[in-house]
């Protein structure tokens, strides 16, 4: 007997339908091997990719500081050579349209490692650059990474003076107004605006010819991002803005920088950095340098380490040979998705790996640091699960409920406390409209939205479908009644938040079918009548997206009306997704149920992982996409191995909220 020897002892004897043992074998062999995937110390991380933008960045990054590293920035150079659109420019996704931002930042950190600007990929690049508008036509986001680089005008970005974190909270604008993801970002990027730096660039390489206009006689930089009456307003105060600003009062800037400084010192958060993700730990270490500190002092090394921990290094492998860049790290959501998964396949919670898994989990619960969140909400008592290795200032409601389901599921008396204090901080960050939000509580002040610098339409943390559907599920799952004030609140917002077809949104995953399995598994974890007219509304728009092949799928365009139902292919993890939800509502032994698990048992697999190029999770719809390399191999596990369970009516394995 192998480390799953207790697998086959779990279940009893009966075949599930006429599989032939082809359904244990698939749960056995992937869930040995997801098992050996494990950390020696108990956690499980899997890659995280985005688009070009993240190692594009980190190519200015060394630029900018005059830290080139040649060799591996070759290997960067490959990797953004190979994910290249069709269409000349770079996508925001696997095989996606291309992206006029993404394409910039591609071909200039491509230019700046020394590819000729007349190379055939370069050509193409620059031709749909140029049909696209130009790089005046880029982001705000991008077009700051110019004016850093002397590419465009300071006038090319929103003025957003660093005097604006001085700003009294009752006025309309406030740092705590805004998503930690955005403060993170924001705040040394506006000291960079205030300082206007300049990049070492010491190759003195720019991008001229991406420009329709020279960029010094750009007019258009600036436009309405919700075209609504009050961006125009607010695109007017920008203009006004341009002007007064030169004359505020120099002893003021100079304290906003200093609380900037202060504020980002705090929050440094050693190897993990600031915010955990790329974009504030490079806005971070750039600021340091601007303000005048050496790249040999601690705080600069201290976040160029946690920049260069997110490098994913494949140029030892030849069949690869290139380097990427993740936007930050998932091991407490891979951890906990990974312990689910390997319970439903009958892994014994008494397991030593899944016993030091629960300690690993256990061990990163934020017990003792009170975040931004707490702003919102002053009186609560920390007791949270950040998304990395340690993000202690912003931990994840959504990780949260996640982790603490998987945790109760294996019962571990030394849990308890761990639990409890799951409970009490997840009841605590409820949103007044019921739902539950990523990391902030009432974090909707959606006028902000309209203001030139919010072109990305990610500015704000609002309540989603698919975390309150996460927190209900665990408050279900401890034994919170139907009745408590909390989930009827929260079942309230979820039937408040169905779209007209039978589906929901899904912020955090591609797409409706993720909000869709989300909203009922909740629904199911809190005894809501399968036979509701809510809940077979969603099972026939399920079924009706169910693909010729037996799989589901939808693409990252989804999130465009215009392309909404829009599915290229099939893929495990999304069809792991629907499988899961029907069977959450009574659908275990339906055709469609049974042709997904087909789907999944034909579909390649190598070890752990089921095959899965097409990315198939969000991390600002329409702007930011990524792939979790960890969600084609426990998903579809899990899927499975319910399957199994569900068909057996094995009484030992509970139909839990997920």
């Amino acid at each position: 007997m192998d480390m799953l020897d207790n697998l086959a002892r779990t279940r009893d004897d009966r075949d599930v339908a006429d599989y032939d043992g082809s359904l244990d074998a698939v749960i056995e062999d992937a869930a040995a091997a997801l098992l050996k995937r494990q950390a020696q110390d108990g956690h499980w991380v899997f890659e995280l990719e985005a688009d070009a933008t993240i190692p594009a960045e980190y190519i200015f990054l060394n630029h900018y500081l005059d830290t080139i590293d040649d060799a591996l920035e070759a290997r960067l150079g490959a990797y953004l050579r190979a994910i290249q659109g069709a269409h000349g420019g770079w996508p925001l996704y696997h095989d996606g349209e291309m992206n006029i931002s993404a394409s910039v930042k591609g071909y200039y950190a491509l230019k700046l490692i020394g590819d000729d600007i007349n190379a055939p990929h370069m050509v193409r690049a620059r031709e749909a650059i140029l049909a696209a508008g130009g790089a005046a036509r880029a982001n705000v986001f991008t077009r700051y990474a110019l004016a850093l680089f002397e590419q465009v005008p300071w006038r090319a970005v929103p003025v957003m003076p660093v005097e604006a974190v001085l700003l009294p909270r009752w006025f309309p604008f406030h740092m705590d107004k805004v998503s930690y993801w955005s403060r993170t970002v924001m705040i040394p990027l506006l000291v960079l605006a205030s300082v206007k730096p300049k990049a070492a660039n010491p190759r003195g390489i720019g991008v001229p010819e991406l420009f329709t206009v020279p960029p010094d006689q750009e007019q258009h930089y600036h436009h309405n991002p919700t075209g609504s009456r009050l961006g125009a307003m607010l695109l007017k105060l920008d203009s006004v803005l341009r002007v007064v600003e030169p004359y505020f009062p120099k002893s003021l800037r100079r304290r906003a920088i200093r609380w900037s400084e202060g504020w980002v010192t705090e929050r440094l958060n050693g190897d993990d950095g600031l915010g955990a993700i790329f974009p504030a730990m490079a806005n971070s270490l750039m600021m340091y340098h601007a303000l005048g500190y050496p790249l040999d002092h601690e705080l600069c090394r201290i976040a160029r380490k946690s920049i260069d921990l997110l490098v994913v290094d494949h140029g030892a492998d030849e069949s690869k040979g290139w380097a990427y860049v993740q936007p930050c790290v998932s091991p407490v959501w891979d951890t906990g998705l990974a312990a689910h998964a390997l319970l439903e396949a009958g892994v014994d919670a008494a397991h030593p790996q899944m016993k030091k898994a629960g300690e690993w989990l256990r061990e990163r619960q934020v017990l003792d640091v009170v975040g931004d969140w707490a702003v919102q909400r002053p009186n609560l008592r920390p007791g949270g699960w950040a998304f990395q290795y340690r993000n202690d200032f912003y931990p994840d409601v959504d990780d949260t409920a996640v982790v603490a389901m998987a945790l109760d599921r294996a019962a571990e008396p030394d849990s308890r406390e761990a639990l409890d204090r799951a409970a009490e901080w997840i009841v605590g960050m409820q949103c007044t409209n019921g739902g539950w939000a990523a990391f902030d509580a009432e974090n909707d002040h959606y006028g902000l939205n309209h203001i030139p610098f919010a072109d990305h339409g990610a500015l704000l943390d609002p309540p989603t479908l698919d975390v309150s559907a996460r927190c209900l599920s665990y408050l279900a799952q401890i034994g919170y009644e139907r009745e408590h004030p909390v989930i009827q609140r929260g079942l309230h917002y979820m039937r408040q938040e169905q779209e007209p077809d039978g589906s929901w949104f899904g912020r955090w995953g591609t797409n409706y079918v993720y909000g869709t399995w989300s909203a009922l598994c909740a629904f199911n974890a809190a005894d809501e009548d399968p036979q509701a007219p809510h809940i077979r509304k969603a099972v026939a728009w399920l079924q009706s997206r169910q693909q010729p092949d037996g799989g589901w799928g939808e693409d990252c365009a989804s999130y465009w009306d215009e392309t909404k139902g829009e599915c290229k292919a099939s893929t495990p993890s999304q069809t792991a997704w629907a499988v899961l939800a029907l069977m959450a509502v009574g659908e275990v032994e339906s055709d469609a149920v049974r042709r997904g698990i087909d789907y999944l048992l034909s579909c390649p697999r190598d070890g752990a992982k089921w095959r899965e190029d097409l990315f198939t999770a969000v991390g600002f719809p329409r702007v930011f996409y990524l792939r979790y390399h960890g969600y084609s191999a426990y998903f579809p596990l899990w899927a499975l191995a319910r399957y199994r369970n569900l068909m057996r009516g094995n009484a030992k394995v509970p139909m839990y909220g997920m």
